[in-house]
């Protein structure tokens, strides 16, 4: 009997093993999927999860939705200031930790929230690498608003994008659209936020790498 339940034991440590990358990648699948909806109190809201007997619309991205704002996103980002010192350690510790580049963390940082720790959009992403809610629990971030979790989140989110697609421009496009849309386009998708998103934080990466790197 003890022989049994060892076996079963072991059985069990291997399946979970094998499920986690599974389940990984489909918790990392909604960091971009966003449902607007009304609720039985009326209020509009935005969520990461799809709701169950409710009206929604799926939301593409937009730069509207984005806490940076359409002006800003539209801007030449060949020629915005470069912030190579905000949460400086913090970036170094969690690229390090998981393995990326920290030039790449801290380009969609700015890309993001422009460092802005306590930065929330319209759909509910949150802090500085704007993490929706329900990937924020999958990563282990317990508050958003605490820099050091985020970043550690944000940077663990792109190792496993770059480990999926294995190509850094469908991984930005991932971190925007969503995994599944990247899988499902094969490639980047049409979307001209996505797009756009794809070459901002590219024209940051090269310029972060100049000087951090």
């Amino acid at each position: 009997m003890k022989d049994l339940h060892s076996h079963s034991r072991t059985i069990g440590h291997l399946l979970a093993r094998l499920l986690l990358p599974l389940l990984a990648l489909s918790a990392f699948s909604i960091q971009a999927d966003i449902y607007k909806y009304t609720d039985k109190d009326g209020v509009v809201t935005y969520s990461s999860l799809k709701p169950m007997g409710l009206t929604y619309e799926e939301l593409i991205p937009s730069c509207l939705m984005s806490y940076i704002g359409c002006d800003m996103a539209n801007s030449d980002w060949r020629k915005v200031a470069l912030n190579t010192e905000a949460f400086k350690d913090l970036v170094a510790k969690a690229a390090k930790r998981h393995n990326v580049d920290a030039a790449l963390v801290r380009a969609v940082i700015h890309a993001e929230s422009a460092f802005n720790r306590k930065a929330v959009s319209r759909a509910g992403a949150k802090g500085l690498m704007q993490l929706m809610p329900t990937t924020a629990r999958y990563l282990g971030v317990g508050n958003p608003f605490n820099a050091a979790q985020n970043i550690d989140g944000g940077a663990k989110y792109l190792s496993e994008l770059l480990g999926r697609f294995g190509n850094q421009k469908l991984a930005i496009a991932a971190y925007n659209a969503g995994p599944t849309a990247v899988t499902r386009y094969n490639g980047i998708p049409p979307y001209k936020e996505t797009k756009n998103y794809v070459k901002r934080v590219s024209t940051l990466l090269k310029r972060y790498r100049s000087v951090i790197n």
